[in-house]
């Protein structure tokens, strides 16, 4: 039997232990996109908070599942849980609902017709989108526009050389400001979302660039780069949690050989000073504008 998984669902909604885990933030995992369509009995999916991400998730989920199959869905009541039953009463589908641990659950039955699946996968899949002249997906950080942030720190980068990393690239906006040095020698694009990784694979065609699907928190720390630009997450599963960026801080610093340069941006009510200051030996503030802040640190 073919059980799907997508993302991790709470332990109260006893998520399946032997499944086939289809998270695009979960490195490793099996793409739901690949998955052969009516091979799976049951996917339990954790949904994203996005309304368009998600019902890219639920068409591809439905998919993917034969006739007769269960497709079991919960969501945070306040990330798009309360919409989960009637989106997918927007595929034709019966749906149980039930409230449980501040969520919504729908369990469904696949029927033998399910509507609207390719309208609902084309909305969310990968494209060229328009005004930006780059490659992403609904899903990928801020993937229809650059984010502020990020086009602060591309104001503020000067040419960087050697060998050097983008933790948290997204779609691969600001490792395109750092190519243009010529003096870069090579670029580790690295991001915990596979969509992001493959979307910077298509927007970054510099022989320079590598990329990697992983976990910032996790790489290990070989201290042979010399520099580092972020601009990283400070959301975990739609909640604001600084110690992400924290912890990206600590990692840059790992990363870096002495003498080694991180460029980092961040919302200005973070607060990674504290961090950038035990990790490096010296830390500048170079701009506190718009909401934002930029610190160069060298270790």
């Amino acid at each position: 039997m073919t059980t799907l998984l997508y993302g991790r669902p709470p332990a109260v909604f006893d998520p399946p232990g032997a499944a086939v885990q289809t998270s695009p933030l979960i490195p490793g995992s099996t793409a739901l996109e690949d998955i052969a369509p009516g091979s799976a009995e049951a996917a339990m999916i954790y949904a994203p908070p996005g309304a368009v991400e998600r019902r890219y998730t639920l068409a591809l989920a439905l998919r993917a599942l034969k006739p007769g199959g269960r497709l079991d869905v919960m969501a945070p009541k306040d990330k798009g849980g309360s919409r989960l039953g009637k989106e997918l009463k927007a595929f034709g589908l019966e749906v149980n609902e039930s409230a449980k641990a501040h969520h919504r659950r729908c369990v469904v039955i696949r029927p033998e017709t399910v509507q609207g699946l390719d309208a609902a996968i084309l909305e969310g899949a990968p494209r060229l989108v328009d005004g930006l002249d780059a490659w992403s997906q609904p899903g990928v950080f801020a993937w229809d526009r650059i984010d502020p942030g990020t086009a602060l720190l591309a104001q503020h980068l000067p040419p960087l050389k050697g060998a050097g990393a983008d933790l948290g690239c997204g779609f691969g906006a600001l490792a395109t400001v750092v190519l243009r040095s010529p003096t870069v020698a090579a670029l580790r694009l690295i991001d915990l979302d596979r969509r992001a990784v493959a979307m910077a694979q298509k927007n970054v065609t510099d022989a320079r660039a590598t990329f990697d699907w992983a976990d910032v928190r996790t790489l290990p720390a070989d201290g042979a780069l010399d520099f580092i630009v972020s601009n990283p997450p400070f959301h975990d599963g739609g909640s604001e949690d600084k110690r992400l960026g924290q912890k990206f801080i600590r990692q840059a610093a790992g990363l870096l050989k002495k003498g080694g340069v991180l460029w980092l941006v961040a919302n200005r009510h973070l607060p990674y000073e504290a961090e950038l200051n035990e990790a490096f030996k010296r830390v500048r503030p170079v701009a506190d504008t718009g909401g934002y802040k930029i610190f160069e640190a060298v270790k």
